[in-house]
């Protein structure tokens, strides 16, 4: 236990840089997850390599939604 007021004052701030350490840790975390998931959703809207994603859905339901217009008209 701290003995003067400086002496618990250095103690605190020694605490306090301990936490703030850990807290970079979870911030560097969470930065590389959330390029993770932004890569992700890119892929999804975009479909990547292969498919054409949401984007092709979206194009599909265009057409779909055009056709049952023209057929029912």
């Amino acid at each position: 236990m701290a003995k003067t007021v400086e002496e618990a004052k250095k103690k605190l701030d020694d605490e306090y840089g301990q936490v703030r350490r850990k807290f970079d840790r979870i911030h560097t975390a969470f930065d590389d997850r959330l390029k993770d998931l932004e890569k992700i959703v890119k892929e999804v809207r975009d479909g990547g390599v292969v498919g054409s994603g949401a984007n092709g859905h979206r194009r599909a339901l265009k057409e779909y939604e055009e056709a049952k217009a023209s057929s029912s008209g």
